[in-house]
């Protein structure tokens, strides 16, 4: 034991070069082991292009935003003022929309998440749960864009036919809850965005929900049904509890991800700029106005400017909010 405990805690024993991360004296006479070295070297520099890609992302948009933020200054972010023709801008309706859609994605593809993860996890037979699984799987793979004319072929004469105007009728005369319902019917709006969005997300919500689901320990629910709690019960106070950190923030990586849709928000907002209180009026959003707008707006001018401050704030909001989604999915698997 004293000749072992000696050997390990002898500082003169020379590291052995494999334990250092170098080839062996007879691995280095292996044909192709100088190729170790370049596949090493391709390796750091795939991880590398990656901070350089996103440091080049961050400087674009920070630097060339400058100017807009050195014109108008702090008061761009909250300002409403959007006019291209006597050249003031303001991010304050955009920001307002880009949240305001994200919230109500979230309010409506949260539960259908929890229940379509409650199924699979706990009720669903092996026979449909396979078949269900896959198809949140392809509604994951649906482009944006299919989302968007989906929206207009569909989800916009529905809005505008069978469900804006009893809304409207029931709603519009009630104090304080009637500002939710003022407007046309005309199936375009907040609304509307928030619907498409939730659908965007509820296979990315679904899809971490089950995982996160499926790592609670089976002797933790066998326990509860040994001592009588029927399946709800065990998934509200045994399966929710335990990963109840993880779930939020799986929850703010879905919200990351309706904060950044482009096209099939585009579609259907309405790219209205106004900030209202009602579900049903028209609005719009950060990455709505930049792939209306970029494709006009002359390089170096000032429009082009601050559209490009915008990109800078729905980069800063998305990091803020991936940030927090990770810090929670981590806390919450320790």
């Amino acid at each position: 034991m004293s000749a072992i405990v000696g050997s390990s805690t002898d500082t003169n024993t020379p590291v052995p070069d494999v334990a250092r991360g170098f080839p062996s004296p007879e691995a280095r006479h292996v044909p192709g082991a100088g190729l170790d070295p370049i596949f090493k070297a391709a390796l750091y520099a795939c991880s590398g292009l990656i901070l350089v890609l996103l440091a080049s992302i961050l400087i674009l948009l920070f630097w060339g935003g400058w100017p807009a933020l050195s014109t108008f200054g702090p008061s761009f972010y909250w300002s409403t003022v959007w006019n291209p023709v006597t050249e003031k801008f303001g991010a304050g309706v955009m920001i307002y929309g880009t949240l305001f859609t994200g919230i109500l994605a979230l309010l409506i593809a949260l539960p259908m998440s929890f229940g379509i993860a409650f199924f699979l996890t706990e009720i669903a037979p092996l026979s449909s749960r396979r078949p269900v699984g896959m198809a949140i799987q392809l509604l994951a793979a649906v482009p944006s864009i299919i989302f968007g004319m989906w929206g207009v072929a569909a989800i916009i004469p529905l809005m505008a036919n069978y469900i804006q105007p009893p809304l409207i009728w029931i709603f519009s005369s009630i104090p304080v809850l009637g500002y939710l319902f003022k407007g046309p019917a005309s199936g375009l709006g907040m609304l509307t965005a928030g619907i498409i969005l939730a659908f965007m997300v509820i296979p990315f919500i679904t899809a971490m929900f089950v995982e996160i689901l499926e790592s609670v320990p089976a002797m933790l629910k066998e326990s509860a049904y040994g001592v009588g709690c029927t399946t709800y019960e065990v998934f509200r106070n045994v399966s929710v509890p335990y990963g109840r950190t993880a779930l939020v923030g799986a929850t703010m990586l879905g919200f990351g991800r309706a904060l950044g849709e482009t096209m099939a928000v585009t579609y259907v907002i309405g790219n209205a700029n106004r900030i209202s209180a009602s579900l049903f009026a028209s609005g719009s959003t950060i990455a709505s106005t930049i792939a209306n707008e970029f494709p006009d707006a002359p390089a170096g001018s000032l429009r082009n400017q601050s559209l490009l401050e915008l990109g800078f704030a729905l980069f800063v909001i998305s990091f803020i909010v991936l940030a927090i989604s990770r810090m929670l999915v981590r806390t919450g698997t320790k």
